[in-house]
Parts: C-alpha cells; sequence; structure tokens
C-alpha cells in the first residue's frame, strides 16, 4: 500500500483554524503504518468530547464548534480520518473501505488511550463512529449524531440491485450537474427506500469515475453558495473543456488544502461507494450487528439533525425509539443547516452536546 503526505504548507494561511498538531501512527494490515492527525483542545482532565468529520471534509470542519465546547469545560478531540485533512493518504482507491476506516480509527483510538467519550459524528464521521462504539463500548458513555445514520438495507429487490449496480459500474462519468441534480430529488425519493439507492448512486458514481474530485468546490456549495453568476460560468467551461472545478471562495479552499493533486484524493472518491445502500454490499453483516447492538443501547444517544438535508433527512428516526438510548432526551431537528450543519448550527451544536454532558 503507497501513502502519500500533505505537505504542511499546504495548511498556511488558515487563519480560522489556529490548533496545534497531534499525530499518532498506527499499523495497518499491510504493514505499512498510517500517521493519523488530531486536535486536542481544553482542559486534558476535562470531559471528552470526540468529533468525528466525514466526506469530503476535514477537522477544519469544527473550527467553529472547538472553542465554544472548550469554553464550556469539555476537551475535544477532533482527528482527521486517514485520506483526509493532514493524516496520511493511501493511494489507492481500493485502499478504503468502510471496514477498514473502523479499523484504522479503532486502533488510533487505543493507541490514544481514550475513554469516557462522548462521540460527535456526522456523515461518514457517524457510519464509522458508531461502529467504534460497537467494538470499543467501555470507551464511550455517550453518542451524539447529526446528519448521519447506520445504513442497513436489506429488503431490496434483486432487479433493483442490478439496476444500480450496472449504473454505478458502466464505465461512462457523469457531470458535475447532473450529479448535483441528482441529489437534489434525494429528498423526494426519501419516501421511496427502494429509489433512494439508485438516486445516491449518481453521487457514488461520480466521486468514483472523477479522477479530480471537485472536494472544496463542492464544499463551498454546499456551505457558501456562491452566486450564480460566479458559479455558472466556471461550471459550463468546466464541462466544455474538461478539466477541475477549481474551489472560488477562502472557505473551499481550505477544503480543497489536503489535496494537492487528484492523486491524493482516493479516500473523498472511494467512500461514498463504501455506503451500504444495497443488501449485497460487504458490510452487510457488521451493520446488522451495529443493529442489534444498538437495540440494546441504554447509554445517552442524543440526535441532532437538520430539516434541510436532502441526503439524512429523517433519519434521525431511524434512531429515536429504537435506540434505548435516546428514550427522553431532547432531540432536535434544526430548520437550516444543510448537510454540513457545524457550518452553521456550530452554536446549536455545542450547547446541545454540552447539555448532554452536564445533565447525564
Amino acid at each position: 500500500m503507497k501513502v502519500l503526505r500533505t505537505p504542511d504548507a499546504r495548511f498556511e494561511g488558515l487563519s480560522d483554524y489556529p490548533f496545534e498538531p497531534h499525530y499518532t501512527e498506527i499499523d495497518t494490515d499491510e504493514g505499512v503504518p498510517l500517521r493519523i492527525h488530531h486536535l486536542d483542545e481544553g482542559d486534558p482532565n476535562a470531559p471528552l468530547v470526540l468529533l468525528l468529520h466525514g466526506q469530503p471534509s476535514w477537522s477544519y470542519l469544527y473550527r467553529k464548534m472547538v472553542p465554544l465546547l472548550v469554553a464550556s469545560g469539555l476537551r475535544v478531540i477532533a482527528p482527521d480520518l486517514p485520506g483526509y485533512g493532514k493524516s496520511d493518504k493511501p493511494a489507492a482507491r481500493e485502499d478504503f473501505s468502510y471496514q477498514r476506516q473502523v479499523d484504522w480509527m479503532g486502533r488510533w483510538l487505543e493507541a490514544n488511550d481514550f475513554g469516557d467519550i462522548t462521540l460527535f459524528g456526522q456523515d461518514w464521521g457517524g457510519l464509522i463512529g458508531l461502529r467504534l462504539v460497537v467494538d470499543h463500548p467501555d470507551r464511550f458513555a455517550r453518542v451524539v449524531m447529526g446528519n448521519t445514520g447506520l445504513p442497513l438495507n436489506t429488503s431490496l429487490d434483486q432487479q433493483t440491485v442490478d439496476r444500480v449496480m450496472a449504473f454505478r459500474q458502466d464505465g461512462h462519468r457523469i457531470s458535475f450537474p447532473d450529479m448535483v441534480r441528482a441529489i437534489s430529488r434525494l429528498r423526494s425519493l426519501g419516501s421511496d427506500p427502494d429509489a433512494y439507492p439508485m438516486g445516491f448512486a449518481h453521487w457514488q458514481k461520480f466521486c468514483w469515475n472523477t479522477p479530480d474530485m471537485p472536494a472544496g468546490f463542492m464544499m463551498e456549495m454546499m456551505i457558501d453558495a456562491p452566486a450564480t453568476w460566479r458559479v455558472a460560468p466556471r461550471v459550463a467551461l468546466h464541462h466544455y473543456l474538461g478539466t477541475a472545478l477549481r474551489p472560488i471562495t477562502p472557505l473551499g479552499r481550505a477544503y480543497e488544502a489536503p489535496f494537492p493533486d487528484a492523486t491524493y484524493k482516493m479516500g473523498p472518491r472511494a467512500m461514498p461507494s463504501q455506503v451500504p445502500t444495497l443488501p449485497t454490499d460487504p458490510s452487510v453483516d457488521a451493520q446488522r450487528a451495529a443493529w442489534t447492538f444498538f437495540e440494546q443501547f441504554q447509554k445517552p444517544f442524543l440526535c441532532l439533525f437538520t430539516e434541510d438535508d436532502p441526503v439524512t433527512r429523517g433519519l434521525e428516526k431511524s434512531f429515536i425509539g429504537r435506540v434505548p438510548g435516546t428514550t427522553g432526551l431532547p432531540h432536535q431537528v434544526f430548520p437550516r443547516g444543510g448537510h454540513f450543519l457545524q457550518e452553521r448550527c456550530h452554536h446549536e451544536l455545542s450547547a446541545a452536546i454540552s447539555k448532554l454532558i452536564g445533565s447525564t
């Protein structure tokens, strides 16, 4: 397994990310070490909050929450998943899988001997984080989920499975505008579980088949929504010339910083295809076992979601009532915040996490 490391110079000038880096080296099954980066802020003896990001972001996503949580008397740990941020990046798409991310982060967790953890996970941070709770239950005291899930779809008919797989594997690249239109329709597909895998497959296919996936550009589009007059000509020219989309704003450039070129982007490209939306996905057995675990989980389990996220809208209902630890807690669905709610709902999220720890 070949591993790449982003030069430190790529992260210079991020004025709103003033945190000292911390690094842990873990061993992989291939015998190749991986260096994983994390933030460690606040009193070392204070209650510990673990913030896990998703795809295609990194710990920069939590820059607004970290000082708020520290100010409320908490210690904050925010790692970069392998393939993201300041962490090492395996150089092949096939190096990445759901199980490998769980295993890698589990070894990181053990190497640092973190315990009495309150987990907050969003996007892939939830998928991976929940599996960490299953594998290391004694290290976790509380769970908070935001715009994420524990996907398991075992009832999909074979015809739909075949159609989704044929679409994903036909070799044709999907354009950025077509992907955006498909994702915008996910909200209406949410009422039809059998249609959702095909809608989400547009995102999986776009990431898998786009060598220079525009991570920074997509993040600024989802968070800041630059004016159409700034975006439309750039997208049209990209589509015509087949060139890479580059970020427009400082925010977008910060999210692009971990990726000096396309060879560093295998993690963001690979991980959407690892989301278990089909009953034939390799992680189904582990997901089923995880749900069996959480159906008996008595520790506090809080849900903080947004109404306007087309990807995870309504998924809080898959936890509330089914996980015993959700009973009696003040779950919230914020009307606005998008998929990356840490950017716009940082005050609300930080307050809810702090209150949960203080009251339990």
